[in-house]
């Protein structure tokens, strides 16, 4: 049986996973070498962990869940909604936004905003960011 993956790529559901990880770790403004002091791995094998390159053990990802306080299935979201062979339409900006709010920029700009408690004052944030970003679809 031949993998439609090449030998050294990571597998998509890896690198969900990972990317869940390292979002519930910038959540908890946790650095990757105090999750590895907490799992006994170092932070460079966090890292693996977190770009899909290496799989997370059932019984590691029990222990990250108990230490980011999160069922194990949270790793897990949204991945039945991905089509890992689906093509994105030309002007879907899914790909975008995802790899945004995954990032440590998105994670902090939606915190950041969340905290924001005026509805009226997030949105004059959303619209400064559609002026700056020149978004005319605002």
């Amino acid at each position: 049986m031949t993998s439609p993956h090449a030998p050294r790529s990571p597998n998509p559901v890896d690198i969900h996973v990972g990317t869940r990880v390292r979002l519930r770790r910038q959540l908890l403004k946790m650095s990757q070498e105090k999750l590895g002091d907490q799992l006994g791995v170092t932070f460079q094998q966090v890292q693996k962990y977190e770009r899909g390159t290496n799989r997370v053990g059932a019984s590691r990802l029990w222990r990250m869940s108990q230490v980011m306080d999160v069922p194990v299935s949270f790793f897990y979201e949204g991945l039945e909604a991905e089509d890992t062979t689906h093509e994105f339409a030309e002007n879907d900006q899914t790909p975008i936004v995802y790899d945004f709010i995954n990032s440590t920029d998105g994670v902090s700009l939606a915190v950041a905003v969340s905290k924001i408690e005026k509805k009226a004052v997030r949105r004059q944030v959303l619209e400064l960011a559609r002026a700056l970003a020149g978004d005319k679809d605002a």
